[in-house]
């Protein structure tokens, strides 16, 4: 019975190994971009960073170190070198997949970092598993730019698992939709109508600004951004400005939102300021054929109608103003109820010496703005 030699009695003493099987493996050796292993067998094993993870660019020396042990999974017996090729992350991602697709059947919350901003969505990698997050599912607003997402941890649940295709999605949006109908209806159920509040201004529109007040967005309607005339919210306000504004009205999920609080109400002293008979001055703020609307104050304009601009006949206003000019004139006519104030430029002028008796009561008239206004339009 011949002896076994030194070399043959090493190599049988080793066990064998074949493409496929789960290994465990000691770290003999970490470089940058590969991991050396001795898994047992007559050759050392190879695990290259392509191996390891689907990260890119991971020095592979920050994450393993001489000593460790680690399962890996054999994908070459013989590299045509004599060294074992071997594979970890796609260990992970059998054992990932099956993570996934509990995470799908239990519509669990997952959370990981994104790896990769791609021109469609975001990718993230769980267990080695890669997902892809469409831009449509990234958010419940559009954003056109993803790239603040890089290297950001996010949530997201899968919403459609094929590992037959390797076709995994993951929806960020609708995590964010629940979140901020959770928060509106708490914010609904904590407000009333009157408390003021204080946002951020998310969008501004032609027509007036939506404020976002902690849980739900209100509309500040142009018609309530002041006392005064706004002509362009968007001259007034800016995304991202902080504002003070008084809850006006609530209507299911709808919102009204002002900023004309009481205490600055140009009208709560005008009795006093602007009786009949007092003399004051505007600007002209707007022309109209029967006569010029002059602002006495931001929130407060008074008619000054084409009969009252002077003593001689003038067809139409335009013919003798222009907006912006400043006029002087004397209260007619005060009506606080409806807002309405009348002025006569008229009754300042001295009138004619002959006349003086008989146009007396003429050259002080109170107008009827209505009137006035329904004729013109007949």
């Amino acid at each position: 019975m011949s002896e076994l030699t030194f070399e043959q009695m090493l190599e049988e003493s080793l066990k064998t190994i074949h493409t496929g099987e789960v290994v465990e493996g000691t770290v003999i050796d970490v470089k940058p971009e590969e991991i050396i292993l001795n898994i047992g067998y007559k050759s050392d094993g190879i695990l290259t960073r392509n191996e390891y993870t689907n990260e890119p660019n991971v020095d592979l020396t920050t994450v393993v170190k001489p000593g460790d042990t680690m399962e890996v999974k054999v994908l070459k017996v013989n590299d045509g070198e004599g060294q074992v090729l071997l594979t970890y992350k796609r260990l992970a991602a059998d054992r990932g997949n099956k993570r996934i697709e509990e995470a799908f059947n239990n519509k669990e919350v997952l959370t990981a970092k994104v790896s990769q901003v791609l021109e469609g969505g975001l990718s993230v990698i769980v267990d080695e598993v890669r997902i892809f997050i469409p831009a449509s599912l990234v958010s419940d607003t559009y954003e056109k730019d993803l790239s603040k997402y890089a290297g950001q941890e996010i949530q997201f649940v899968i919403s459609e698992y094929n590992p037959k295709r390797r076709r995994y999605i993951g929806d960020r949006r609708q995590l964010l939709t629940a979140e901020k109908a959770e928060k509106q209806q708490q914010l609904l159920e904590s407000i009333h109508v009157g408390d003021v509040v204080e946002g951020v201004v998310k969008n501004v529109t032609d027509f007036g600004a939506f404020i976002d007040i902690g849980g739900a967005d209100g509309l500040l309607h142009i018609s309530e951004m002041s006392w005064g005339r706004v002509e362009n919210p968007k001259k007034v306000f800016k995304v991202g400005d902080k504002v003070k504004v008084f809850i006006k009205d609530i209507n299911g999920t709808k919102i009204a939102l002002s900023l004309k609080f009481e205490d600055a109400n140009p009208w709560k002293d005008a009795a006093e300021k602007y009786a009949v008979g007092n003399v004051v001055t505007g600007r002209v703020a707007r022309m109209t054929d029967f006569g010029a609307f002059v602002e006495l104050e931001p929130g407060v304009d008074a008619l000054l109608h084409v009969s009252q601009i002077s003593k001689e006949h003038i067809e139409k206003p335009s013919d003798v103003l222009k907006v912006g000019d400043e006029v002087t004139a004397k209260v007619v006519d005060f009506n606080e109820a409806d807002k309405k104030i009348s002025l006569s430029v008229k009754a300042l002028l001295a009138p004619e010496p002959a006349k003086e008796a008989e146009k007396e009561d003429e050259d002080v008239v109170s107008v009827d703005i209505d009137a006035v206004i329904a004729n013109e339009e007949n």
